[in-house]
């Protein structure tokens, strides 16, 4: 068995992702596989109509799965952790953080979550003839400059929650290449922010007497596997306030939750695609060739190493669900019944499969926040049922499971009508846990086989892990899809399922009722205030 000793220590590499609902941290050995974990619970908050966290709450997080992390360590191999050999940083993609000349915040944190830069993102969109989501860190800027909002004028250094954490712990303002596509245009012959729609942006600023320019308050761009820096002084105390873990350790360029989903499931080359599903969920599909036009329902991004990639991003996921279950559960402890969590989900998820194939004549809407992608700028989550549908607790959890995936499978259609060539898509995060429901259910509602690795559960902290080994063990001139594929999982495909022609007939029919109580939920936001 593998272990954590004063000997082995460099050869082994540290991941930490700053999740929605969870901060983890994983450590790994020289065959990529987890010696310990810690994690973090934690919830955004809704402050004067925006989604935020705080940035205290981003250390407390960070010091307390590192320190669970730790703890694991010295219990299961009897040394603390003071050196690894190397570390990588990740978090929800997109969101606006932005700091004057003295490092001070000038304001809260605005979340991939917010959909409230409309205007501006139609008029970058416009602009650009490329698609800019109302999430994007340039379209935070742009609304901010539209609103006039005085702290626009003193930004020197804007960054995503990856970029920021990496920079406290570095002190380079760098970002992965992967992040940067979710902040602005990337080019992926270059591997760097598109120089053309840089320059636009700059001239708008200008036109509009603002003197900031792109390229002096983004980060720089760095591909996967370039160095990004080491662990000063200070960044180690904030990691470990123990004092125990020790600076100059070298990190990976820091990268979002989309391209450490890509490589937790090996989905770097053409022709593969992931679906990262826990409080929002997003598809990635590797590209081989570009779609014949822009589409305000696609993100244009890259992997982390720069290949362009068609993302389908939809902000409300598992929310409701575990809205849901918690209520279920509640109820059942109105009797003195007292089950497992984890075994609740496990039995709630595994009824789903035991429902009708089109959900007896249900209808959900999982939107706790607004979805792009049908025009709807708030959510209000919504349940509806025919007169004469078939209320059952499996019609129930099925309809909640199915209403998680309609907005994706609206984004999916848009690729499949463009002819996308995709062999599989790879399933990770906490919707994949219950074996066999939800990766059964995403095969029907999309029509394509599903796979989950035993590595899914670990997600997007496993995943910058594997980035960071790759920064400091790659061979010369080894690309990231070369060593991941040699390297990493070998032949390993996981477990996959095809889609079974009940089910998929099944969401179809679903997915009509669906599509057609989109004006209900429409008149929800607009009536319920």
């Amino acid at each position: 068995m593998k272990k954590y000793t004063a000997d082995t220590a460099a050869k082994t590499v540290l991941g930490i992702e700053l999740g929605s609902t969870r901060i983890k941290a994983v450590l790994i050995d020289e065959d990529h596989q987890p010696l310990a974990s810690g994690a973090y619970e934690w919830e955004n908050q809704l402050v004067d109509g925006v989604w935020t966290y705080s940035l205290d709450d981003v250390w407390k997080g960070l010091q307390s799965c590192y320190r669970e992390l730790a703890e694991e360590v010295q219990e299961k191999y009897g040394e603390p952790i003071t050196i690894v050999g190397a570390i990588g940083i990740s978090a929800m993609m997109h969101g606006y953080l932005v700091f004057g000349k003295d490092g001070n915040q000038l304001v809260p944190f605005r979340t991939w979550r917010n959909t409230i830069t409309e205007q501006a993102a139609e008029k970058l969109s416009s602009l650009f003839q490329f698609n800019i989501p109302q999430r994007w860190s340039i379209a935070h800027l742009y609304q901010a400059v539209l609103n006039k909002e005085p702290h626009v004028g003193d930004i020197t250094h804007l960054t995503t929650l990856a970029g920021y954490v990496h920079s406290r712990l570095t002190g380079e303002r760098v970002i992965g290449a992967g992040e940067a596509s979710g902040m602005f245009p990337v080019d992926s012959c270059t591997v760097d922010f598109n120089s053309e729609k840089a320059k636009q942006f700059n001239e708008l600023m200008a036109d509009a007497g603002l003197k900031i320019k792109l390229e002096e308050i983004f980060p720089k761009v760095l591909a996967a596997g370039e160095p990004a820096g080491v662990l000063t002084e200070e960044g180690a105390r904030l990691l470990d306030p123990s004092g125990k873990l020790r600076p100059g350790i070298p990190f990976c360029p820091p990268e979002g939750d989309a391209g450490t989903g890509m490589v937790a499931t090996n989905s770097v080359a053409e022709r593969t695609g992931n679906i990262s599903a826990g409080t929002s969920v997003f598809a990635m599909i590797v590209l081989a060739k570009e779609l014949s036009r822009m589409y305000t329902e696609i993100d244009m991004v890259t992997t982390p190493d720069g290949k362009p990639v068609a993302m389908v991003h939809c902000n409300n996921f598992t929310s409701d669900i575990d809205a849901w279950i918690r209520l279920l559960r509640e109820a059942a402890g109105l009797f003195g019944v007292e089950v497992d969590k984890d075994q609740f989900y496990k039995t709630m998820y595994e009824k789903a499969l035991e429902g009708d194939p089109a959900c007896g004549g249900l209808v959900s809407y999982n939107y706790y926040a607004g979805e792009p992608i049908t025009g709807l700028e708030e959510g209000r989550p919504l349940f509806v049922r025919m007169p004469d549908g078939k209320l059952n607790v499996a019609n129930f959890m099925r309809t909640i499971i199915f209403s998680a995936m309609g907005t994706l499978k609206l984004g999916m259609d848009i690729l499949e009508k463009e002819d996308v060539q995709l062999d599989k898509l790879l399933g990770h995060g906490g919707f994949f846990k219950t074996k066999g429901v939800g990766q059964n259910l995403m095969a029907a509602a999309l029509n394509v086989p599903v796979g989950v690795m035993e590595s899914a559960g670990e997600g997007g902290a496993w995943g910058i892990a594997l980035l960071a080994a790759y920064t400091v063990w790659k061979s010369q001139g080894e690309t990231l899809e070369r060593y991941l594929a040699d390297k990493v999982f070998g032949q390993s495909e996981g477990v996959v399922v095809q889609p079974e022609a009940k089910d998929v007939q099944g969401f179809a029919v679903f997915m009509e009722r669906y599509t057609a109580g989109l004006d209900a939920e429409r008149a929800a936001v607009k009536s319920l205030i």
